[in-house]
C-alpha cells in the first residue's frame, strides 16, 4: 500500500467519524441554546478538550512553530508555557466561574450580549457583534492556510490542489458544525484532542531522534552563527531576542482572555466543580500540544536553509515580498523527519486541530451575527428561524474566509496576529473589569473598542500592506534602535491588549458607572453556590 493511499483511508476514516457525531448530535439540538451553547450543561473534559482544541491549530503547528522556531531556537518553547498557564490555567480558575454565572444569570449566550447586559447599553452590543464576524474571518483565513500548507507537502499539490483543499475543509467543517452545534463541536473536539496528543508526542520525539538525540541536536543549533542569532544562542533558554520572543508570549496567552471563541467556553460548562477539573484538563492538554509544538518549531533550521548550496536541508525561498515563506518550514522538517507512513497521523493531526478552532470560529461568528445584529431587528424571530439564519452566516463567514485563505501572499502569522491583536485588544480590559469591577463604565468600554481596533488596523495599514506611501516610514521605523520591533503585527497585538487592561480602569474613574441597580444585578449571580 503506499504512502498516500494509506493518508486517504486514514483520512477518510477520520471524514466519517466527524460526520457522524454531527448527525447523532443533530437528534439531541433542539433549540438555539443547544446549538449555541450545548445547553449550558457541558461536562469538565469536553470543555477542557474544546478550549484547548479551539486555541490551537495549523495556525500553532504550522505557522508560529515554524516563524519562531527559526527566529528564537528552543526558547520558543516558553510561549507553549506561556500558553499552558496565562492561556489555559489562569483563566479558568480567574474568569471561569463569574463568566458562567454572570452570562447564565443576565441570559448572555453571547459577549456581545453580556457587555449589553452588563453596561446597559445595545449599542455595545451591536458594534461588539460586528468586530467579531469582521476580526474572526482573517484568523479563519490563517487556519485554513496552515492546512493548505500541510496537504500540498503531504500530497505535493500545486498551488491550485492547495486551494482545493482549503474549499474542501471548510465545506467539511460546515457540514458538522451546521448539523449538531455546539455539542457536536465539543464532542468532535474530544476526539480530535485525542490525535493531537497522541500526535504531538509522536512528532516531537521524531523530530529530536532524527538529530541523534536531545543534547546532540541543541549543540548543532547552538553551532549555528547568523545575522539575529548569534552562536550559542539559538539553543539557549532565553534565545536570541526575548523581548520580541516575550511578545509572541503575552499575544498568545493574554489574548485568551478577550477572545469571544475561547470565553464562550466558560459559558456552556455545566457547574463550578467542572471548572475545577477542566482547568488542569486543559493546562497538561497546553503543555502537550503547545508546548510540544514549539518545542518542535524550535529545530526547524536543523532542517531548514536560505542557502541553496547548503547539503542534507530544504531550501527555503522567499516569497514575492522578499521574505521567508515561515509556513513552509514545519513541512519541511515532517517531509525529512517523519517516516512516509506516519506523514498520515501528521495529516489527521493537523487536520484536527484546524476542523475543531474552525468549527468553534463559525459557530462563535454565525451565533454572535444572528443573536446580537439580526434577532432584535426582525419580529417573531422564534427558534427554527434563528437556526436557519446562523447557518445561513456560516456559509457566508466560511467562503469570505477562504477566499482571503486562498491568497498566495497571505501569512499565517501575520492574519492571526491581527484577528487576536483587535479582538482582544478591543474586549479584553471591558470583559475582564466588567467581572470584576462594579465602577466599569460604558464609555471605559467603548475607549477600548476604539483603542483596541485602531492600533490592530493603523499597524497593519502602515506596516503590513505594503503601501508605498510608507515606505519611508517603514524605514525610519526598522531603523529605530528599540528592543521590541515596531514593525511586528504580534507586538502590535500585544500592546493594543495591554493598552485595554490600562485604559478600562483609568477611563472608568472619571466617567459615569452604568445605572446602580443594573451593576447590582449582574453582580449578585456571584453569590449563588453550587454543590
Amino acid at each position: 500500500m503506499s504512502t498516500k493511499t494509506a493518508i486517504f483511508i486514514i483520512l477518510g476514516i477520520y471524514i466519517m467519524v466527524m460526520v457522524g457525531i454531527g448527525i447523532y448530535m443533530s437528534r439531541k439540538t433542539k433549540s438555539t441554546e443547544d446549538f449555541m451553547l450545548g445547553g449550558r450543561s457541558v461536562g469538565s473534559w469536553l470543555t477542557a478538550f474544546s478550549y484547548g482544541t479551539t486555541y490551537f491549530s495549523a495556525v500553532v503547528f504550522i505557522g508560529y512553530a515554524g516563524q519562531f522556531g527559526w527566529m528564537y531556537g528552543v526558547s520558543t518553547t516558553w510561549v507553549g508555557i506561556g500558553n499552558a498557564i496565562i492561556g489555559s490555567l489562569i483563566p479558568f480558575f480567574l474568569i471561569g466561574r463569574r463568566t458562567r454565572l454572570m452570562s447564565n444569570h443576565l441570559g448572555a449566550r453571547t459577549m456581545p450580549e453580556f457587555f449589553e447586559h452588563r453596561f446597559d447599553s445595545t449599542k455595545l452590543k451591536t458594534i461588539s457583534a460586528s468586530i467579531v464576524f469582521i476580526f474572526l474571518i482573517p484568523y479563519t483565513a490563517s487556519v485554513y492556510n496552515g492546512l493548505s500548507r500541510l496537504f500540498g507537502m503531504a500530497f505535493d499539490l500545486g498551488e491550485n490542489g492547495g486551494k482545493y483543499i482549503i474549499i474542501a475543509m471548510a465545506v467539511l467543517s460546515a457540514i458538522y458544525v451546521t448539523l449538531g452545534g455546539y455539542k457536536a463541536t465539543a464532542l468532535n473536539d474530544f476526539f480530535q484532542g485525542i490525535i493531537m496528543l497522541i500526535g504531538i508526542a509522536t512528532v516531537v520525539v521524531l523530530t529530536v531522534n532524527e538529530k541523534n538525540g536531545l543534547t546532540e541536536a541543541v549543540n548543532a543549533l547552538n553551532d549555528i552563527d547568523t545575522v539575529g542569532a548569534p552562536k550559542g544562542t539559538l539553543g539557549s533558554v532565553f534565545g536570541p531576542d526575548f523581548p520580541n520572543l516575550l511578545g509572541v508570549v503575552i499575544l498568545t496567552s493574554l489574548g485568551t482572555w478577550g477572545l469571544p471563541q475561547m470565553v464562550q467556553k466558560f459559558y456552556a460548562i455545566k457547574n463550578e466543580d467542572a471548572i475545577k477539573k477542566g482547568a488542569i484538563i486543559s493546562t497538561i492538554f497546553a503543555l502537550v500540544v503547545a508546548g510540544g509544538s514549539y518545542f518542535m518549531g524550535g529545530f526547524v533550521r536543523l532542517y531548514c536553509t536560505t542557502d541553496p548550496t547548503e547539503k542534507g536541508k530544504t531550501f527555503i525561498e522567499t516569497g514575492k515580498n522578499g521574505k521567508l515563506l515561515y509556513d513552509t518550514m514545519v513541512p519541511a522538517l515532517l517531509d525529512t523527519a517523519l517516516p512516509n507512513i506516519l506523514i498520515g497521523l501528521v495529516v489527521v493531526l493537523v487536520l484536527s486541530a484546524s476542523l475543531s478552532t474552525l468549527s468553534s470560529l463559525v459557530l462563535t461568528s454565525s451565533s454572535t451575527l444572528t443573536n446580537d445584529l439580526i434577532k432584535p431587528r426582525v419580529k417573531n424571530f422564534d427558534d427554527k428561524k434563528q437556526m436557519m439564519f446562523m447557518r445561513i452566516f456560516i456559509a457566508i463567514f466560511l467562503v469570505i474566509s477562504v477566499i482571503i485563505a486562498c491568497n498566495p501572499n497571505a501569512s499565517i502569522s501575520t492574519l492571526m496576529s491581527y484577528s487576536w491583536g483587535a479582538l482582544s485588544g478591543a474586549f479584553l480590559g471591558p470583559f475582564l473589569f466588567g467581572l470584576f469591577m462594579k465602577k466599569a463604565s460604558r464609555a471605559a468600554c467603548w475607549a477600548s473598542f476604539c483603542t483596541g481596533i485602531g492600533i490592530s488596523v493603523t499597524h497593519m495599514i502602515l506596516f503590513s500592506l505594503n503601501i508605498s506611501a510608507f515606505d519611508d516610514l517603514k524605514a525610519s521605523v526598522a531603523g529605530m534602535d528599540c528592543p521590541f520591533n515596531l514593525l511586528s503585527p504580534i507586538n502590535a497585538g500585544a500592546f493594543a491588549m495591554i493598552v485595554s487592561l490600562i485604559i478600562v480602569p483609568v477611563v472608568s474613574m472619571f466617567t459615569k458607572a452604568p445605572d446602580k441597580k443594573v451593576v447590582d444585578n449582574a453582580f449578585s449571580s456571584l453569590a449563588v453556590k453550587e454543590n
